[in-house]
C-alpha cells in the first residue's frame, strides 16, 4: 500500500498521474496491484476528459482558478469532482483477468466497502446517485439518500484496470458554490444541497480515525503491504503529468 501525497505543491497534475502511472505500470507487467491512499496538499476540481469537449469548459477553469482551487484532467472517467486538502483519495489498480464482466462487481464491491466504513460511524449509508449530484453514478455513496459523500470512477485498460475513489470529509460549505459555477459552465445539472461531508454527517469524527478505518476496511479485504512510493513510479507519474494539466 502507498501511503502518502507526493509533496509535490500546486503541481496537482503529478499528484493525479500518480493514479495514471500505476495503471500503466501494472498493465506493463512492472508491478503487481497498488493501493494508494492520499489525503490533497491542494485545493483540486478534477475534470473527466469529455468535460473538457465542451463549449463552457474555459468558464469552468476560469471558475476554478478564481476560486483558488487548480484544474486537472484526471486519469479515471466520470464528471468533474471537487475536492480540498480535508478529503481523501484512493486509487487502486491491478491486472485485469475477467475484462468488463468484472468492472459491475468493482462498482458494487467498493461500494459495499465504502458505505460499510460509514455505517460504522452512524451514517444512514446508501448506495446510488441522489438528485442533482455531481459525477453521477449508480454507485456514488450516500447519506440519507440526500447527499453525496464518495465518489467512485473506474479506468480499464490493457492488462490493467484502475479504480478510484474521493471522499468528503469536510469543507463541503466551499465545494457547494463552486460546484454550482462549475456545473453551469458546462451546462450541466447539478444541485448545490446534494454535496455533503462525513463531518457533517458524523460531528467529533477525526480525519485520522476515518482514514485508519477506510485503511483497516481495505486490508480487511486485501493483503497490504506499507511502502513508500517507488522511484519509478514517480518518474513515470513525470512522463504522463502533460497529459492532465489543463491549459484552458
Amino acid at each position: 500500500m502507498l501511503r502518502g501525497a507526493l509533496g509535490v505543491g500546486e503541481d496537482q497534475a503529478l499528484e493525479v498521474a500518480t493514479a495514471h502511472a500505476m495503471l500503466r505500470r501494472v498493465s506493463d507487467g512492472e508491478t503487481g496491484p497498488a493501493l494508494r491512499v492520499y489525503r490533497p496538499e491542494a485545493r483540486v476540481v478534477a475534470f473527466g476528459r469529455r468535460d473538457s469537449l465542451l463549449s463552457g469548459f474555459p468558464d469552468a477553469v476560469a471558475a476554478v482558478r478564481d476560486a483558488g482551487f487548480t484544474p486537472v484532467l484526471r486519469a479515471p472517467g466520470g464528471r468533474a469532482v471537487a475536492y480540498t486538502e480535508r478529503s481523501l483519495v484512493v486509487d487502486h489498480a491491478a491486472p485485469d483477468v475477467e475484462g468488463l464482466a468484472a468492472m459491475d462487481q468493482r462498482f458494487v464491491g467498493y461500494a459495499e466497502l465504502w458505505s460499510g466504513v460509514l455505517a460504522r460511524h452512524g451514517v444512514d449509508a446508501r448506495v446510488g446517485a441522489v438528485p442533482g449530484e455531481y459525477c453521477p453514478g449508480a454507485h456514488s455513496v450516500n447519506a440519507r439518500a440526500r447527499v453525496k459523500l464518495v465518489g467512485t470512477a473506474q479506468r480499464m485498460i490493457r492488462k490493467a484496470w484502475l479504480f478510484s475513489a474521493v471522499a468528503i470529509f469536510d469543507d463541503a460549505e466551499i465545494l457547494r458554490p463552486l460546484l454550482a459555477e462549475v456545473y453551469r459552465a458546462l451546462g450541466l445539472p447539478f444541485a448545490g444541497d446534494s454535496v455533503g461531508s462525513v463531518a457533517e454527517e458524523v460531528p467529533g469524527l477525526t480525519f485520522d480515525a476515518f482514514e485508519r478505518d477506510l485503511v483497516d476496511a481495505y486490508a480487511g479485504r486485501f493483503d497490504l503491504v506499507p511502502a513508500e512510493l517507488p522511484e519509478e513510479l514517480r518518474t513515470r507519474a513525470k512522463a504522463l503529468a502533460d497529459d492532465h494539466r489543463v491549459d484552458a
